[in-house]
């Protein structure tokens, strides 16, 4: 348990407890210290206190921030493509078949399990000891992805994707050739009327999907785009490919099969999150990210341009 003892010394500071702490414990969000107020761990005067209450100079405020508690979640000796590394947040290539968080059916070997095995020196997130997913890939898309260490990397962070200041730039092998070679799509994305497991354009309810393209090969069969999104809707990538008819190449939820004779058995839907620019939680500095491609989609993209060569 640490104790934070602290006196309002600023008129000009006055207003809100919770909007005031904020200021002065830069290291904890403001829904944490909300959450530490509602459990009767901020008093004022020696009384508890409403995140919203007013305070005036004198008034002695006192903060006990309880020690994160471990969660429910074993560390595994799982190893790790980290890109980069600090006391605020951490930078992985992420390898297809890896679940980022715990679910029913994946209780283990996910990434939030090498996590905790790995990062020695996390404080505590929302009063549990984890890591902070501040956005996820899924399962079989391989690539780079980004976890906070600290509260405030968390928070920050979260308000960078939230407010779209963070570029997220993917590749994908896709089926036949886009045209035009370059666009942008903008069409509402929910859950599929057909099939509550799956995502689907939804032009009367869904939520504002935006995704942009760039056609950079294009073989007999199979195009490779560079795809960026502006926002972040569930399988958001895969459904607006398979919405233009360009399903992702090994996509078997929005795909369907086909007799085409690829260089290499693909197992999986051939999307990688390629690049990740953002500002560092804590300095501001801007940080961009590179994620080589996976093994097996390294090898389908080889395997193309030989076939394509051979048959010029």
């Amino acid at each position: 348990m640490k104790t934070r003892r602290l006196t309002v010394t600023d008129d000009r500071a006055c207003g809100r407890l919770d909007k005031w702490l904020c200021g002065k414990l830069p290291d904890l969000s403001r829904s944490r210290i909300q959450s530490l107020t509602k459990a009767g761990n901020v008093t004022v005067g020696g009384a508890a206190a409403k995140a919203h209450q007013k305070l005036a100079v004198g008034m002695k405020v006192v903060v006990r921030i309880p020690d994160p508690e471990p969660i429910n979640v074993g560390p595994e000796d799982i190893s790790l493509a980290v890109l980069h590394e600090d006391t605020e947040m951490i930078v992985i290539n992420k390898p297809p078949g890896m679940v980022v968080h715990p679910a029913p059916g994946h209780a283990s070997g996910t990434l939030v399990n090498a996590l905790i095995h790995h990062c020695g020196d996390l404080t505590g997130i929302g009063g549990e000891l984890r890591p902070g997913i501040v956005h996820r890939l899924d399962k079989d898309t391989s690539g780079v992805l980004v976890a906070a260490k600290t509260e405030l990397a968390m928070s920050e962070l979260a308000r960078q994707f939230k407010e779209r200041e963070v570029t997220k730039e993917y590749l994908a092998a896709v089926w036949g050739e886009l045209r035009p070679s370059q666009g942008r799509i903008e069409r509402p994305i929910g859950r599929s009327l057909a099939d509550r497991k799956k995502m689907a354009v939804r032009e009367d309810r869904g939520r504002l999907a935006v995704t942009a393209y760039e056609t950079v090969e294009v073989f007999d069969k199979v195009s490779v785009v560079r795809v960026s999104i502006e926002t972040g809707r569930t399988h958001q990538i895969r459904v607006h490919m398979a919405h233009m008819k360009h399903a992702i190449v090994g996509d078997r939820k929005y795909g369907r099969a086909r007799s085409t004779v690829l260089p290499v058995v693909v197992r999986r839907q051939m999307l990688h999150a390629q690049k990740l620019v953002l500002h560092h939680p804590k300095s501001g500095r801007r940080m961009r990210f590179i994620a080589p491609l996976a093994a097996d989609m390294e090898c389908l993209l080889q395997g193309l341009r030989d076939q394509s060569g051979a048959e010029a």
